[in-house]
């Protein structure tokens, strides 16, 4: 049976989410990518951008295990071997062009938006790019009933997971150093969030 996971949502949004990324990031990038789930999105990435090096990384190791079984079957140079990593634990090194979180804070407690930002900060390059993707509510209200009813459902799971604000996660931005540049619709009520490492 093969390892490789398949996410519809990861196919439905890959393209916009490519779209977005390749207008923000140079042809030749170093990205790291936080919480990669199936691995979908840094293969799609990776084949579209060979200029891209793109390091996925998660810390469940059946992720890990469908990251790189899709690595081995698109036999790409640009695909690293995904890293265990936890958010909140210790990073690489770097330094990153990008540091790129798809459906991440929403399906975490809040702790670990703090240490996104907070280590993003440390490992970007200056002038380097932040890009979350994600519902969100604005100005406390959620922008779909879809996006309430999964943020019912998110809290029903565990308490300390949610839609969050996305005022106070660019607060939350700001307060290391980022600047938020463009916020950009998506497919199914998302959002892309492009932050700016201020130079």
């Amino acid at each position: 049976m093969s390892r490789r996971m398949k996410s519809p949502a990861a196919a439905r949004n890959r393209q916009p989410i490519l779209d977005v990324l390749s207008r923000i990031l140079p042809e030749r990038a170093t990205i790291l990518e936080v919480a990669s789930g199936s691995g979908e999105h840094g293969l799609y990435c990776a084949e579209a951008k060979p200029g891209w090096t793109w390091q996925p990384s998660d810390p469940n190791a059946e992720a890990r295990g469908s990251i790189s079984a899709w690595r081995e079957s698109a036999g790409l140079d640009n695909l690293r071997e995904p890293l265990p990593l936890d958010v909140t634990g210790i990073w690489p090194a770097g330094p990153f062009d990008a540091v790129v979180a798809i459906n991440l804070i929403h399906i975490s407690p809040w702790a670990v938006c703090e240490a996104l930002m907070a280590r993003s900060a440390e490992r970007l390059r200056q002038g380097g790019v932040l890009y979350l993707y994600g519902p969100y509510r604005r100005e406390g209200r959620h922008t779909a009933p879809s996006n309430e009813a999964f943020d019912a459902d998110l809290k029903a799971r565990d308490p300390r997971w949610g839609v969050r604000d996305l005022e106070q996660v660019v607060d939350e931005a700001q307060q290391h150093g980022f600047v938020l540049e463009q916020i950009v619709e998506m497919p199914a009520n998302n959002l892309s969030v492009v932050l700016r490492l201020h130079a």
